[in-house]
């Protein structure tokens, strides 16, 4: 009744482990899909900043030009050119609104030699001053230029204290077709509006583009980390059902062993004694041979049938088990070394596990490894349990003869790496051979 009340309990501990491992899968899927956005969304944004602000600088090279082609440029006449007295008048009545109001902080005009012929600060009318690097290309006919910030030039002494201004060149033609340049001050806060308009318009566009894309994408990983979990779970029921068979086969062959090869060869036994103690003189030494080849026989498949149907490990306990399976090492002339604790923290499917490495392990000792000595070890801390078998004997050529080639081994590395645990073997030609097995604290499959 206890028996199969516990299997319920173990199954569902199975699929809350299963549940538990798809959250975890989609959970990293979202945690990296979300860094990812960030490492997209932050350049994406620094480059739209950038966009928005080469457009905001267009549309101000747009607005010089258009002021530049039809309010200043044909009212600069010969008696401006010329800096005659009153010559202004009618530019700086034009002008007048737009600087009271703020859109513009100061224009000035120059000629192809760097004299300001125009500036709605009369003091700097006159002045020469070098011209900017791109002043030839632009009265060639080249492009507007326009840029942002602190403007701290030889002629900017009457702007410097403005803070950032928007600074914008253009080339214009005088009434009597003269080239000249336009150079205009606009305040920064409407190239910062146009900027932040565009970049609130774009960025959350872009971040919920994005977000769509991941939500798109997590369907299809739930469904992924289901079938990856299903087909994880398919290998470790196939894996139980091999390892239940192996066990189910070791019992019969024990039970059979027991109840019909060694009770017929124990009575066959008993049949030579009595035979032995009847016979001629010359004949009780054949007798008394074949008597104790048969006994050491039947010796020999009593160990085998213990070694083949292993103790029951909820009763015994894994410490009382290894010890157990470590008794007939003695028989070989080899020390067996035990440094296990008494109070392990090991459930059955834990405990049945490294009893199968354990006895796996110690049978190749016994029969390949010419041992004088093996020290099994079993550990244990908050996150993981490790056991660690180690001899003295004379080892192996891992190159040559690796452990995937030793049947027993390969599939007690297959069911413990299955269940999120490892198997390391190592050995050295002469100086012995050691094997690790680890497994995590909560084992996700049911072990017979």
């Amino acid at each position: 009744m206890s028996n199969s009340a516990a299997k319920p309990s173990r199954l569902d501990r199975t699929r809350s482990d299963e549940r538990s491992e798809v959250r975890s899968a989609v959970g990293r899927f979202i945690t990296v899909g979300v860094i990812a956005m960030m490492i997209i969304a932050v350049p994406a944004a620094l480059w739209v900043r950038a966009e928005s602000m080469s457009n905001a600088m267009d549309n101000a090279i747009q607005q010089a030009q258009r002021l530049a082609d039809y309010s200043i440029g044909p009212l600069i006449t010969d008696d401006l050119l010329a800096g005659l007295p009153g010559s202004t008048r009618r530019l700086d009545d034009r002008l007048a609104p737009r600087i009271s109001d703020g859109s513009i902080v100061r224009i000035k005009v120059w000629d192809s030699g760097g004299r300001i012929v125009y500036s709605d600060f009369p003091a700097l009318v006159g002045q020469v001053f070098d011209l900017p690097s791109f002043a030839p290309e632009l009265l060639a006919g080249g492009k507007g230029h326009a840029n942002l910030g602190v403007q701290d030039g030889a002629e900017n002494a009457h702007e410097s204290q403005a803070g950032e201004l928007v600074e914008v060149h253009v080339r214009t033609t005088a009434a009597n077709g003269q080239v000249v340049i336009l150079e205009a001050y606009f305040n920064d806060d409407g190239v910062r509006d146009e900027q932040n308009a565009l970049v609130v318009g774009l960025i959350p566009t872009f971040l919920l583009s994005l977000g769509a894309l991941q939500m798109a994408q997590l369907v299809p990983a739930i469904q992924l980390a289901r079938r990856i979990q299903g087909h994880q779970s398919t290998k470790r029921r196939l894996l139980q059902h091999a390892i239940d068979a192996s066990d189910l086969e070791r019992q019969r062959i024990a039970r059979d062993l027991h109840d019909e090869v060694i009770q017929d060869l124990a009575g066959l036994s008993y049949a030579l004694e009595a035979e032995e103690m009847h016979s001629t003189p010359e004949n009780r030494a054949l007798f008394g041979q074949a008597k104790a080849i048969l006994q050491k026989n039947v010796r020999t498949l009593r160990a085998m049938t213990t070694e083949l149907y292993p103790p029951d490990l909820a009763e015994l306990g894994l410490p009382a088990a290894l010890t157990r399976l470590a008794a007939p090492l003695l028989e070989h002339d080899i020390e067996v070394k035990l440094h296990i604790p008494p109070d392990c923290d090991l459930d059955r499917d834990r405990s049945a596990m490294f009893y199968r490495v354990a006895r796996e392990v110690l049978a190749n000792t016994v029969k390949h490894a010419k041992a004088g000595t093996v020290e099994l070890t079993l550990m244990q801390d908050t996150d993981r349990t490790i056991l660690l078998i180690h001899d003295n004997g004379c080892g192996f050529d891992m190159a040559a003869d690796a452990p995937e080639n030793h049947m027993g081994l390969r599939i007690m590395r297959d069911t413990i790496e299955v269940a999120g645990g490892t198997l390391e073997v190592r050995s050295w030609v002469g100086g012995g051979t050691s094997v690790m097995a680890t497994l995590d604290r909560v084992v996700p499959v049911r072990t017979r």
